[in-house]
């Protein structure tokens, strides 16, 4: 990575030069009369290159992501000289140095190149920065800018690179910029600064001769938010009873700083410091505990941490609001608790008004949730202004708070357009959330501003309260790792669970079950002789669902295809979640769109089965036919024959069986593991598998009992059958001990659950692994109707759903190989024959072939013509696609026939298998043949069946 960076570093200076010149000066000229003649004469990057001294990657955050720590070490030789004519001055830097841990965010990561959307970076904590000024008193006289020293702008350039300033670099088109550059909050903690004890005494008498006490005060900082507590008069344990709330925007990484300092006249004095990793909070939800000040001789701090989540509903609204109501507000300049935070991504406007005189504006936007007011930044010379900016305010109570926006020009005189919307619209939202363009108030006709508004109740999930003490997150081993743990004043007594504490959501997942069918009416795409003669389409389908994709086969050259193919996907209940099926013709080159269909998962959920067709959306016609099924979960072991034997029976073209059990494993922690062949503590991480599924834990960093906390899932196709195997081992390498489960043990156990502490094989006698497995049945419904048919059982009234369900075994898309697979190896085709009423229409579907006869060398090159007898003209024969070299082909190919159902029962199907041979060939083109009377057949039901072929017509 270095040697890339040294041979990059001449290419980033030419863009660096580039940005100063082209955009950052031109800028600056225009925000300051002042500065009007400013221009970098000089930038030069030098010859030494930044160099990265150490690399950590996180694995066990979100998957859509990929998180990187760069520890970056930079003692450049960079040159860069800027004047101002106007005041004849000169002024630039020579020499920089930058240390510090850069955070790198690949997100979102996307399935086409480059793969990654955007880079985000940015410092967890503010970066050591030393910069060799030269001419800087010269540019400080400078009306605009005497009034800032050499100190404040280091400060200023600091701060910009820490959190919650972020660095994103889009790399692909349509991102949300603003969001990426200033996602959601991945929590807020509320700090209650309760007291300090033993601190030492700095205020002496009579040149120390009579030793005093303290004025003391506490400064609390995260990231760049800082807070200063009052201080405590003439007090060596001091109460100041002091809350707080930080944002906190990413763990683990960002830190509490706490420093405690004497009040004096002159100069404050440091009476100790303590740190504290802000992940330790979210794993312990609540803490409350003694901190001892480091770099002092003595002192404590008492300090109470809450872990607030962001919740997407309002459900427990009033239950926060109630709770915050019990809370305790200490000193008249307080704020009270919140109940929820706000976050608004104002993204553009168009069509403001112009200035007089019929000037351009130079917009910013003001944001007020009751006294806090914030602004964006100031976009110059237009009336269609982008910010994308982002802005997050704390609310109290949403019921009672407005968002008040005002768009102004540059100097804040002349209001541009005005907009207040109430946080109860946000309450009534789906997911707490509104993305849409307003129309601006008191402005032009057409003025409206493109606002994204994101509330998230605060909610402190008091069952996940750990009781036991919270063991310090592991060093990074790099110099900023300082993480002190809490000293508590009554230590308790640590003793080994029986069970595991899985958290409230564990086993809370479900199975979607998606039966792709078929689709109808299909625009056609592939035009011959430039579009002269109208061809078909090769459709496929995309589905697209919870982060997963998949990917259809292609159906040749047709616009009624059908695919009969199985999807199962393993779902957490999020709402705002939905099913995309995208429909493409295949081409060459570039795939063209066939239609769209979006089906909210919390309707599927609610509805648990649906089997109907959906007209695809933002093209002229076609319709897709879909079956979808949110599989019920039983813990009822007398199900799992019916289930396994229904399963079995079930044929789908992708050559899907579909899951009978969904097996849950909550992996807690492990207890006396061997150590290392050097005697040391292992890195341990467990992995588990399950056929050809595997899943790891993060690895705990030394430890013979390391505690993991962390839930998999995997689909079960025979419980009977299939084994789970935990293998644990020090950092993938040497092997600490396994676990062999059949998953039919759980068969035994009541509700399906293990729960217990498990013996390792290959390790320690004392070696053992505390974890919890559980298996939940899917019963689906056609399941439950298979059984009630083969068991001659009348469905409940009262069960609607179950019985339409059974109805639907009989008229959904007949399956590959039927009830007569096992046919007596004559040559066969199988057929369905239906008739439609909703369409008045005839529909023949031409699935396969087997056992067809080889005259040659060579299989067949198959395909079947077909014609509805009696058809002097012969406008009624059909025939399908060539099958290449098959004696078994599948062509899914269906046909249309506008007429009557009375016409139809007059007709004779005639069908002819036969062999694609040139006009010249001697190979024997016909390889059966069969005519069907459709007066014979129930075409109400449209039974789908194999028929003998022979060399004479039935």
């Amino acid at each position: 990575m270095n040697k890339i960076l040294q041979q990059a570093w001449p290419f980033i200076g030419q863009y660096l030069e580039k940005l100063l010149v082209e955009t950052i000066a031109p800028s600056i000229r225009a925000a300051s009369a002042h500065l009007q003649t400013l221009s970098f004469t000089k930038v030069d990057l030098g010859d030494r290159a930044m160099k990265v001294v150490g690399v950590k990657a996180y694995t066990e955050h979100d998957k859509r992501q990929v998180i990187l720590d760069l520890y970056i070490s930079y003692a450049g030789d960079v040159e860069i000289n800027v004047e101002v004519k106007k005041y004849f001055c000169k002024a630039g830097v020579k020499g920089i140095q930058l240390h510090g841990k850069l955070r790198v965010i690949l997100e979102p990561l996307i399935g086409d190149v480059p793969l990654v959307g955007a880079i985000t970076m940015f410092f967890i904590r503010r970066p050591k920065l030393d910069i060799n000024w030269t001419g800087l008193t010269n540019l400080l006289d400078i009306p605009g800018l005497n009034a800032m020293s050499d100190t404040m702008i280091m400060d200023a350039i600091a701060s910009f690179l820490v959190l919650p300033n972020r660095l994103t670099v889009p790399l692909v088109a349509n991102l949300h910029v603003a969001q990426l550059r200033s996602p959601l909050p991945r929590g807020i903690v509320r700090i209650h600064l309760l007291e300090a004890e033993n601190l030492a005494a700095k205020d002496n008498y009579m040149k120390g001769v009579i030793s005093g006490k303290s004025d003391p005060y506490a400064v609390l900082r995260v990231g760049t938010q800082t807070f200063t507590s009052h201080h405590v008069d003439n007090n060596l344990n001091p109460q100041w009873r002091e809350m707080y709330e930080v944002i906190v925007h990413e763990v683990p990484g960002q830190e509490l700083e706490l420093e405690v300092f004497d009040k004096d006249p002159d100069q404050d004095d440091f009476l100790g410091r303590m740190k504290l990793d802000l992940g330790i909070v979210k794993k312990a939800v609540l803490l409350d505990e003694w901190y001892t000040l480091k770099d002092a001789p003595s002192g404590q701090v008492h300090l109470k941490l809450e872990w607030l989540s962001l919740l997407p509903s309002a459900e427990r609204l009033n239950e926060v609001l109630e709770r915050n109501n019990n809370i305790t507000i200490h000193g008249k300049t307080a704020d009270p608790p919140s109940a929820a935070i706000l976050t608004v991504y104002l993204d553009r406007a168009q069509d403001l008004p112009f200035k007089k005189g019929n000037k351009d504006p130079s917009p910013m936007v003001q944001i007020s949730v009751q006294d806090t007011t914030k602004e964006s930044r100031m976009v110059y010379g237009t009336n269609n202004p982008v910010w994308e900016d982002a802005f997050t305010f704390f609310i109290q109570d949403p019921r009672k708070q407005d968002i008040d926006i005002q768009v102004k020009d540059d100097d804040r005189a002349l209001t541009l357009g005005g907009l207040s919307i109430p946080l109860s619209r946000l309450l009534s939202s789906a997911e707490l959330s509104m993305d849409q363009w307003f129309q601006l108030e008191k402005s032009g006709p057409a003025s409206r501003i493109y606002i994204t508004a994101m509330l998230r109740v605060l909610w402190l999930n008091e069952e996940a309260i750990l009781t036991t003490p919270v063991t310090p997150l592991p060093r990074d081993g790099d110099i900023e790792s300082e993480v002190s743990s809490g000293v508590s004043k009554v230590t308790p007594t640590s003793k080994r669970p029986e069970h595991t504490s899985p958290d409230s959501n564990f086993a809370s997942e479900g199975v979607l079950r998606i039966h792709l069918v078929e689709a109808q009416s299909l625009i056609a795409k592939d035009n011959l002789m430039g579009g002269m003669v109208k061809g078909k389409s090769d459709p496929y389908v995309k589905i697209r669902v919870g982060g997963l994709a998949f990917k259809s086969q292609v159906i040749k050259e047709n616009l009624n295809p059908i695919w009969n193919e199985l999807y199962e996907v393993i779902l957490t209940q999020l709402p705002g979640q939905e099913v995309e099926f995208d429909l493409y013709d295949k081409d060459i080159d570039q795939d063209d769109f066939l239609g769209r269909v979006k089906v909210s998962l919390r309707d599927l959920i609610s509805a648990q089965f649906t089997d109907q067709w959906y007209t695809l959306n933002d093209v002229k016609s076609g319709r897709l036919h879909l079956v979808l099924e949110w599989v019920p979960k039983v813990s009822d072991p007398t199900r799992l024959e019916q289930i396994l034997h229904y399963n079995y029976r079930q044929s789908y073209l992708n050559k899907t069986v579909p899951s009978a059990a969904l097996l849950f494993v909550y992996v807690e922690r492990a207890h006396g593991l061997p150590l290392k062949k050097s005697g040391k503590e292992p890195k341990a991480g467990a992995e588990l598998s399950l056929k050809n599924i595997s899943y790891r834990t993060k690895v705990v960093s030394r430890s013979t009992s390391p505690q993991w906390d962390e839930a998999f899932h995997f689909l079960i196709h025979n419980p009977t059958e299939d084994t789970l195997i935990v293998k644990l081992s020090h950092s993938w390498g040497q092997a600490l001990g396994s676990l062999v489960l059949p998953v039919r043990e759980l068969l035994d156990e009541k509700d399906l659950v293990l729960d217990r502490w498990f013996s390792l094989d290959g390790a320690m006698p004392e070696s053992q692994i505390l974890l919890r497995a559980e298996l939940k049945l899917l019963d689906s419904k056609l399941a439950q109707c298979s059984n009630a048919e083969d068991s001659s059982h009348v469905i409940s009234t009262g069960d609607a759903a179950a019985a339409a369900n059974c109805e639907l075994r009989h008229r959904s898309v007949p399956v590959q190989g039927g009830e007569d697979a096992s046919s007596t190896g004559k040559a066969q085709v199988k057929l369905s024959v239906a008739y439609s009423s909703e369409e008045n229409r005839l529909v023949v579907t031409v699935h396969a072939c087997r056992n067809l006869p080889s005259y040659s060398k060579d299989p067949p090159d198959t395909y079947i013509s077909f014609i509805l007898l009696p058809d002097k003209n012969r406008i009624t024969k059909r025939k399908t696609s060539v099958k290449k070299k098959s004696l078994k082909p599948e062509f899914n190919e269906r046909f249309d026939f506008d007429m009557s159902r009375e016409e139809a029962k007059q007709k004779h199907l005639e069908v002819s298998v036969k062999n694609s041979v040139s006009f010249m060939s001697r190979e024997k083109e016909l390889l059966g043949k069969l005519q069907i009377d459709l007066s014979q057949l129930d075409l109400k039901a449209g039974v789908s069946q194999w028929y003998d072929l022979s060399h004479e017509t039935n």
